[in-house]
């Protein structure tokens, strides 16, 4: 039986994600070996092909070991400034590939840390890009995710957001702030295609019998735009790749009609063969 199948209007690859890959890929390196700086991005598909190229993934505790031959991809979550000095040591070539996006939040931190703010961050204290952004402020942020741990305020306080976070996050957290602080300036630092990604999948969940969403099982916002279509459709899978497409599911009768969504970190190519898997079983 044939199904229909709706792909999510904003999915996929976005700006900072796909200009990263193509810096990373299309660069070239003669002398030297080339490697990342912890995974690209979160996404093992993308991650294997760059292998295949011979570009390899180092942590931040390998700087050390680069020398003059080597380059060096700072990916899309940017790092702190400690990092870029560790390297900027080493004397590797650097591919700076941090999203303009994160750059900015970077000098939004600085400046207002450097003015005696204390710096709150809306975020997943984990994840790369807030490590990194923690970093601009020398590692004093409070970094919270609903609101807690925000007692014994600075009477100057500057929040940011993880540029994945969900507004209801962010929105929620300023509202504590704003009634404790005496002082308070805040950037909506939540990126515009992350906010648009899960409104699209949010309207798309509600109208399916059956919600996929591909990302890597370490990419946040993925891992979000799931919760979000999970909350409309009781049908929702989130899946790497075509290779994890339950066959029962797509073969039930039941299900006619079958929403697609990616994270940020999800090539086409990727999309691509989800959709072929579903189409020719």
């Amino acid at each position: 039986m044939k199904k229909e199948i709706i792909i999510a209007k904003n999915s996929g690859f976005c700006f900072g994600v796909k200009r990263a890959v193509d810096m990373t890929a299309n660069h070239e390196n003669i002398k030297g070996k080339t490697y990342t700086l912890g995974p690209l991005i979160h996404n093992r598909d993308v991650i294997n092909r760059l292998n295949e190229q011979g570009i390899k993934t180092m942590e931040n505790e390998e700087i050390d070991s680069l020398n003059t031959e080597d380059t060096i991809v700072i990916r899309s979550h940017g790092v702190g400034p400690k990092i870029i000095q560790g390297i900027e040591k080493s004397g590797a070539n650097v591919i700076d590939a941090t999203c303009p996006f994160v750059s900015n939040i970077h000098k939004i931190v600085k400046k207002h840390y450097d003015l005696g703010y204390q710096i709150i961050i809306v975020g997943d204290k984990k994840h790369p890009e807030v490590i990194g952004i923690n970093g601009w402020c020398d590692n004093t942020a409070i970094i919270t995710k609903d609101g807690s741990d925000l007692d014994n305020l600075s009477s100057k306080v500057c929040i940011v957001a993880q540029t994945t976070e969900r507004l209801i996050n962010y929105e929620k957290v300023v509202d504590i702030v704003s009634k404790k602080s005496e002082e308070l300036v805040m950037f909506n630092t939540i990126c515009n295609a992350t906010k648009v990604r899960q409104e699209s999948a949010y309207e798309l969940s509600k109208i399916v019998d059956l919600m996929i969403v591909i990302g890597g099982k370490n990419s946040s916002n993925s891992k979000k735009l799931f919760e979000i279509c999970g909350a409309n459709c009781k049908n929702t899978l989130f899946i790497e790749n075509s290779d994890e497409l339950p066959k029962e599911l797509i073969e039930d009768e039941k299900i006619k009609k079958i929403g697609i969504t990616a994270g940020a970190s999800t090539p086409d190519w990727v999309i691509e063969g989800v959709i072929n898997k579903i189409k020719n079983g």
